[in-house]
């Protein structure tokens, strides 16, 4: 498909057009310059003219928040997570709490953390399941000498309804864990913390980080 006169107007007539240059469909541009266009396909104001001209879906962009140290404290709030976020990753390297309390991931919204309504288990590949309640479990049992590392994702499946998957490994033994489940939210959300299930144990090495992507 040829662009339309008012979409050539708009492009500045300099530079070099790589694949990797973007023209909204709409006649906004990305600050490239362009030297010359064949577009093909159907332009819309949520497709990107690439610089090769093909009308394409904008790239993912993934966002690393900052690392917070798990030395110390009951809990690790990640906020100001932006709308419209459609997959999370938690990172969780050398991570450790200072008793027996399960660690757990939860989620929340401008209103706060939900506490309730997670659904699914977590098992050690070597004995059993446990189920969800408060959040999502890390693994199926813990001790104070536990060291942790792996990731979780969580996707959003439909607005406010979120899945998650992960796995983690202990360096002081021989435990895997797996986990799978999921959550619906009351509103959009902003927020995931990591703490454990009663809430007072505390962080006493590692750390921890995420990641959030479009």
């Amino acid at each position: 498909m040829a662009l339309t006169k008012t979409q050539i107007a708009m492009i500045e007539a300099s530079g070099t057009a790589g694949s990797g240059n973007f023209l909204r469909g709409d006649g906004a541009w990305s600050n490239v310059g362009v030297s010359q266009l064949s577009a093909t396909g159907t332009p819309s104001s949520s497709t990107f003219l690439r610089g090769d001209g093909t009308w394409n879906a904008p790239p993912a962009s993934i966002t690393a928040m900052t690392a917070q140290a798990t030395t110390s404290g009951t809990f690790k709030d990640f906020t100001g997570i932006p709308a419209g976020v459609e997959r999370i990753t938690v990172m969780l390297n050398g991570v450790s709490t200072n008793s027996t309390s399960l660690g757990i991931v939860q989620l929340g919204t401008s209103g706060g953390i939900q506490t309730s309504g997670y659904l699914g288990r977590t098992n050690d590949v070597s004995t059993g399941t446990i189920a969800y309640s408060t959040g999502f479990n890390l693994s199926s049992d813990n001790a104070a000498a536990n060291v942790y590392y792996g990731t979780i994702t969580l996707t959003l499946l439909t607005p406010n309804n979120w899945t998650v998957t992960g796995i983690l490994s202990r360096t002081d033994g021989n435990n895997q864990y797996r986990m799978a489940g999921g959550v619906t939210l009351g509103s959009v959300l902003d927020r995931v913390r990591i703490t454990t299930v009663n809430g007072t144990d505390a962080f006493d090495a590692g750390s921890i980080n995420i990641l959030y992507e479009f």
